[in-house]
């Protein structure tokens, strides 16, 4: 049976993610980035195309299961008529190579654990050849190569854990699998550790798996300890903000969308992305996030990806680049993936980087404005490059272009990529005002911006509905016009502002929840079939209610958001109301943005008050 999207709980080590499913089955994992092949990929087919399954025998369900504290150490409870169990699940943060660790300790009585490994690389389609060495099994296939040992301890009543022979773990091939067999008892423990490292390379050092989780649970802790949010809703913040931690890659510094790709926006529909890529929109509203709880070093981090990635010709910036960097990301399909719950195509890559997306300028600006404002270190050439990126903009923002959402369809002149060039623009004057030292005319700048406002504000409103439209003359609604007076675009309480949040709740709005935009008749996305709401939407609703005066019903909204999450606070990209499931790859990024900045703007209004 396939899984829900929201029985997953994630687990990484800053550089890649794996998706562990209630039946304890791990059924998504790319390694070793984020963006690698996936050698377990069962969630965009079945088992045949990957995974690794951990749990008693007969069950397929687990009883419950959270996280360790603010980790991402997920702990599984089982429950049986013979005994409990807990199996603890993590990745370290890596030394040199990636290990999935996977820990079974008998709770009360005696319950017996089966285990089936079955590896497949290049997204299910590689059988790698196994074999057993040094008490190891390693399975090999061109350029991947991965280690499975096991570990046992046992406990004695007031002991201290000692290495001994109990449990026995069995383990035997089983059609082109790796299957183990052991029964734990009060007290017992084995672990399983997962290793991979480049097939023409010498095994890396071996790892203490217990020592390891030891390690890691410190080692989240003492980055959640430094959240300066304290607010009513500290838990969902934490969680939310431990999520888009996991969703950086360390060693560089740029921040994934989601860990995932593919998972469908609508159930058996075409609607179907590659989100494991760093989009500048995303990842910089990530940094805004990190800022406004205290997490200076993660932003510094991006700053820095951000300069080295778009460094050149400003007419170049990509809307999105690859963890390193990377700019070429062709889009292709994989036939040989059903795709979750039969959604098909499955994809890798993405062929939105060819998009013009103008409203990423804005974005970027306003991100290093705030990094600016906050005491971010500055970097000599960061001003340099937002003057190049303005320059640019100055000359390209009266175009139509693809929008916030990466239509397929036409080019618009959509309403919000106009407005956050007239951010852009804006937060260049501010910066020049407040240091006048810095090199730039800010007379042009105050020129551009006036000329943005004066456009959008005729083209892009509706004066009979009172609202502004998605696209310039256009009657369709878009979600993005909810973010007007975040950006200072117009006063919350200017009537234009208080009427697009009403039309946008009364003609997007689906079960209280928000859609970013109708796909109904002729889509303005070039696609066929629908999809559900999209929660990044909703939070921005809530944010405007809150701003237009309306904080009962913002606060109603946002708990009604906090009741979506999944059992350990994780959410996908949308949420289809009708059937109660959430849609989309996951976790999101942008979902978990959103839900951080409510909060922290509902803490904002308490404080005022």
């Amino acid at each position: 049976m396939t899984q829900r999207i929201e029985d997953y709980a994630l687990i990484g080590d800053l550089q890649t993610a794996a998706l562990v499913g209630r039946d304890g089955s791990i059924d998504w994992l790319c390694l070793p980035r984020f963006d690698s092949a996936a050698c377990f990929a069962s969630l965009l087919g079945n088992k045949e195309n990957g995974h690794w399954l951990l749990a008693p025998r007969g069950a397929n369900r687990c009883t419950s299961r959270r996280y360790a504290g603010d980790s991402l150490v997920l702990e599984t409870l089982w429950e049986t008529r013979s005994g409990t169990v807990k199996v603890t699940d993590f990745m370290p943060q890596r030394d040199v190579a990636p290990d999935v660790v996977r820990i079974v300790e008998g709770v009360s009585g005696t319950v017996e654990m089966n285990a089936t490994l079955r590896l497949r690389f290049d997204y299910g389609s590689i059988v790698p050849w196994m074999r057993r060495t040094d008490g190891q099994r390693v399975a090999v296939a061109g350029p991947d190569s991965v280690w499975l040992r096991s570990v046992s301890r046992a406990r004695p009543v007031g002991g201290e854990l000692a290495p001994n022979e109990k449990p026995v773990v069995k383990t035997w091939g089983q059609e082109f699998s790796t299957c183990s067999s052991f029964t734990v008892g009060a007290g017992e423990k084995v672990a399983f550790v997962l290793t991979w490292h480049p097939s023409h390379l010498p095994r890396p050092d071996l790892v203490d798996p217990f020592e390891a989780l030891e390690h890691s649970k410190e080692d989240w802790e003492e980055w959640a300890a430094r959240c300066t949010y304290k607010g009513p809703y500290r838990e969902a913040v934490m969680r939310s903000l431990l999520t888009l931690k996991a969703l950086i890659y360390a060693p560089t510094g740029g921040i994934v969308a989601a860990p995932t790709t593919s998972l469908p926006e609508e159930l058996g529909g075409v609607r179907n992305w590659d989100y494991r890529y760093c989009w500048l929109r995303d990842s910089a509203l990530v940094l805004n996030a990190l800022l406004s709880a205290g997490y200076v070093d993660e932003a510094e981090a991006w700053r820095d990806w951000l300069l080295r990635a778009v460094a050149g010709d400003p007419s170049d910036l990509q809307i999105m680049y690859g963890v390193g960097g990377e700019r070429r990301l062709p889009e292709t399909e994989l036939p040989w993936l059903n795709g979750y719950a039969g959604a098909r195509p499955v994809r890798v890559g993405n062929e939105a980087v060819e998009q013009l997306q103008l409203d990423v300028y804005g974005e970027v600006i306003d991100s290093l404005h705030v990094a600016r404002g906050v005491g971010l270190t500055g970097r000599p050439h960061a001003w340099d490059l937002q003057l190049a990126l303005l320059g640019f903009l100055e000359s390209k923002w009266r175009e139509p272009d693809e929008g916030l959402w990466e239509v397929r369809g036409p080019r618009q002149h959509f309403t919000h990529s106009k407005v956050m060039a007239w951010v852009a623009a804006d937060r260049a004057v501010k910066t020049l005002e407040a240091d006048p030292s810095l090199r730039g005319d800010v007379n042009r700048w105050r020129t551009m911006r006036d000329e943005v406002h004066r456009d959008v504000c005729e083209k892009g409103f509706d004066p009979v509905r009172n609202t502004f439209t998605q696209a310039y003359g256009s009657r369709e609604l878009d979600a993005a016009t909810l973010l007007i007076p975040r950006f200072g675009f117009l006063p919350p309480d200017d009537p234009r502002v208080v009427g697009t949040v009403d039309a946008v709740r009364a003609e997007l709005g689906q079960e209280g929840l928000v859609r970013r935009y109708s796909t109904e008749g002729t889509s303005v996305d070039g696609l066929p079939g629908g999809e559900g709401t999209f929660l990044v939407c909703s939070f921005w609703l809530a944010d405007a209610l809150l701003m237009t005066g309306r904080r009962k019903e913002a606060t109603e909204l946002f708990e009604r958001l906090l009741a979506l999450r999944n059992d350990v606070g994780l959410l996908a990209e949308e949420y289809d109301a009708a059937i109660g499931r959430q849609l989309g790859n996951f976790p999101q990024a942008f979902s978990h943005i959103g839900l951080v900045g409510t909060a922290l703007a509902l803490a904002v209004e308490d404080e005022a008050e």
